[in-house]
């Protein structure tokens, strides 16, 4: 099994903490099936990869540490994107204990910024996006931000009211839990390369298969599994990763 990153310095009043959703995401990125997916799907190319809403920057972590690992090769490229800048400067730091801590089989970290899902990122230029979205249903969505207050930049601590709209973001998904996520989910085919996958992750509310139906009527090449679960529930498999991907050769 492969170390977790570590996280103790994130600020958890105001970053999303590590828990089941985001173990998931590392134990099937870790799993064989993926680690051999994604060593053959980019064997002869550097992927690019992209963590959105990244919180303690765990997950983007642990893919950058473990690099040669799961992708095969040292050469990889990855990097973080949050709308809160707390979470991305709490990456930064952990990407930065996981490298020192896996110095013989980390990759290429390029940073993190903060930003509205892949926005900062040109067309088709994601290789591997990886998306642990805010996914419980809520009446409301809370308003995104476009900057920070001045007085957070400047080292002020946020009030309990801020916070409580800081961890807002990273859990908050509206009708279904689905407002974040069908965003995201819409805007794939202009976010990912031509060789480009996702890893998204669904809780049993999101309806993950007509999630992945919907994918595959974007065309004949789309095509979208479960790739990792955390086990049923009354029948139900209470969170799942989805991999979404275009199959060139059997399209």
């Amino acid at each position: 099994m492969l170390p977790t990153p570590d996280t103790s310095h994130v600020p958890y009043e105001r970053v999303y903490e590590p828990a089941e959703d985001s173990f998931l995401l590392l134990d099937t990125l870790s799993n064989a099936t993926e680690t051999a997916y994604l060593s053959d799907a980019f064997r002869d190319a550097v992927p690019l990869v992209v963590e959105v809403g990244t919180g303690s920057g765990v997950v983007i972590s642990f893919v950058d540490a473990h690099a040669q690992t799961i992708f095969g090769s040292r050469q990889v490229l990855t990097a973080g994107v949050d709308m809160n800048a707390f979470a991305c400067h709490a990456t930064v730091a952990t990407v930065r204990r996981a490298q020192q801590d896996n110095a013989a089989s980390h990759g290429t970290y390029l940073g993190s910024c903060m930003g509205d899902l892949a926005s900062p990122w040109r067309r088709q230029a994601v290789d591997v996006l990886i998306f642990n979205p805010p996914y419980v249903p809520t009446p409301d969505m809370p308003q995104r931000p476009d900057t920070f207050p001045e007085s957070w930049s400047a080292g002020d601590k946020p009030s309990f009211d801020d916070d409580s709209y800081l961890l807002s973001l990273s859990y908050a998904g509206g009708r279904d839990g689905m407002e974040t996520t069908d965003r995201l989910i819409d805007a794939l085919p202009e976010i990912l390369s031509p060789r480009g996958c996702a890893y998204i992750l669904l809780c049993a509310q999101n309806k993950p298969d007509d999630v992945k139906q919907r994918i595959q009527r974007f065309g004949p090449a789309w095509r979208a599994q479960t790739v990792g679960s955390s086990g049923k529930t009354a029948g139900w498999e209470k969170l799942q990763v989805v991999r979404v991907w275009r199959d060139t050769v059997g399209a």
